[in-house]
């Protein structure tokens, strides 16, 4: 039972409350120890609210999740996690990240409130309503870096709002492509929302959002207030690593048959985890070494 709680957990999904460290790190931030403990607390009280919000989902989708090839092994689909258990511990977790939330700010606590009641929304209604429930994912990304702001008290940049978003809806629809395409005949019996979707629809937004998140980015990068307030100008020459993750996400996507979704998938492919980790080197080698930075 205990191993099918933590399964049901999720921890291999936390990877996605990193955008709560966002803020910190390019505000310059990332040095400073007291600053630095509360964006990690943010990001722990994030992972228990992500949590909560798993076992409210599989409860309530534990019939459809019956239907799906991977899903139907959930512990709590499978059986393997009595229901009680699961409902226990959501409102355990939820509630204490909400309450712990207050203790960084009133601001930190409403955009945690705020992420924890879209989820539930996305649960309940949201995720049956066409590209409104894409949009309410990428909304939840945005939550996280706006919180991940709030916690350290910086202001947060357009350019980071923009990019995520972006970024999210690119995952999102990547993900809807990819369920339609593996449960063919059976995907609106799993998810009502893909009777709505087809292939050729999901590539035409695929390719809307991956132009429009390339560009936001060498934009970003590019632009002179950013060197401004990063300390340095060479920000750009990290393009062609965002270039290279999403075009090995769109591979995965595409050219593999993967019973993993691609945002699964990513978390275990070695050239994908690769390129992120020298990304995110040199990123923090460009801010913290290759200039003084803001104040």
């Amino acid at each position: 039972m205990l191993r099918g709680l933590v399964r049901s957990l999720r921890p291999a999904q936390w990877v996605k409350n990193g955008f709560v460290l966002a803020p910190l790190v390019f505000a310059h931030r990332l040095t400073d120890p007291a600053l630095l403990a509360r964006a990690l607390g943010a990001f722990g009280l994030f992972c228990a609210a992500a949590s909560a919000v798993y076992l409210v989902n599989d409860l309530r989708d534990r019939t459809e999740d019956r239907q799906h090839p991977l899903k139907r092994l959930r512990p709590i689909a499978s059986g393997a996690l009595p229901v009680s258990v699961a409902a226990a511990a959501a409102v355990v977790l939820g509630g204490g990240a909400l309450a712990a939330g207050t203790l960084l700010g009133r601001s930190f606590a409403a955009l945690l409130a705020g992420y924890v009641l879209l989820n539930l929304l996305y649960s309940t209604t949201l995720k049956h309503r066409v590209i409104l429930d894409v949009m309410s994912i990428a909304a939840g990304f945005v939550l996280r870096v706006l919180a991940g702001a709030a916690a350290i008290s910086v202001e947060v940049s357009r350019w980071l709002v923009l990019c995520t978003s972006f970024l999210a809806l690119f995952l999102a629809f990547s993900k809807r492509r990819h369920e339609l395409m593996l449960l063919a005949d059976g995907a609106v019996g799993h998810r009502k929302v893909l009777e709505h979707y087809s292939v050729h629809f999901l590539d035409q937004m695929i390719n809307v959002v991956t132009a429009s998140t390339v560009v936001a980015y060498s934009l970003y990068a590019a632009a002179p207030e950013t060197a401004a307030r990063l300390g340095t100008p060479h920000l750009v020459w990290t393009v062609p690593m965002v270039l290279f993750g999403i075009f090995r996400f769109l591979y995965l996507l595409y050219q593999t048959s993967s019973l993993k979704n691609p945002t699964e998938a990513i978390l275990t492919d070695p050239p994908f985890l690769t390129n992120v980790a020298l990304w995110g080197a040199t990123v923090v080698a460009l801010i913290y070494l290759g200039g003084s930075g803001p104040g």
